[in-house]
């Protein structure tokens, strides 16, 4: 389902080029749950943002679900972001001036032009939020906003869903229950969810956890079959 082939991302600070990745190879199968890991630095984020075509790769590709799409027009490479891969953002990422339902609704409206009222509604209700479809953001707690957002990301039943640190500004009960929804939804769709965390007890959920460190996979572990 993604395919990642030599991978690197340098910038220019000055007359000094900063390699933030420096030649990543590995595969993701379909509906599989994959951690990344590393410390601040050490180039997962980035990665997240090279799966997701939110940024260009120095040299090397990322493929979904077949189609290579480092290097799209920005026109195609905003079709394939829209019906191929969910992002679900630590900071939600939620457009204020819209409701709760309208946030769902919006990926359907861009990119399938047909009417998803129904779909947006079972989502929400699926993540508790069936009373709040009409608040906006301001009026829903942290919590509340996240599972907007892992809803948003579910909507157009995307093959892939990506996530970075998307418990990093809840507290422990909202963080398990945003998780545990997460997960969930993983199981029940079969997407394959890649994440970013920190968290060595969210990784330990994963099937895999890949590992980087200054720039490279340093270890990229299954978990054992019970």
């Amino acid at each position: 389902m993604i395919e990642v082939t030599n991978l690197t991302r340098s910038i220019r600070n000055g007359r000094r080029t900063v390699e933030i990745l420096k030649g990543i190879d590995f595969n993701v199968a379909h509906g599989e749950f994959v951690a990344i890991m590393g410390s601040s630095g050490s180039g997962k984020s980035t990665l997240l943002g090279l799966l997701a075509g939110l940024d260009t790769p120095t040299t090397g590709d990322v493929k979904i679900a077949g189609e290579s799409i480092s290097y799209l027009p920005e026109d195609r490479l905003a079709q394939v972001r829209g019906k191929k891969i969910g992002f679900v953002f630590q900071s939600y990422q939620l457009i204020p001036t819209l409701t709760a339902l309208e946030n769902v609704l919006l990926p359907y409206e861009l990119n399938l032009g047909s009417d998803g009222l129904a779909r947006a509604k079972e989502l929400l209700s699926s993540v508790g939020l069936e009373a709040r479809m009409d608040h906006y953001p301001i009026q829903l707690s942290g919590g509340e906003q996240q599972r907007v957002a892992i809803a948003r990301a579910f909507v157009l039943r995307p093959p892939v869903v990506l996530a970075d640190e998307p418990t990093g500004n809840l507290d422990s009960a909202n963080g398990t229950h945003v998780l545990d929804l997460l997960l969930e939804m993983n199981r029940t769709s079969n997407t394959t969810l890649v994440m970013v965390t920190h968290d060595p007890n969210i990784a330990a959920l994963a099937g895999r956890r890949i590992l980087l460190k200054d720039g490279l996979v340093v270890a990229d572990e299954r978990k054992a079959v019970e």
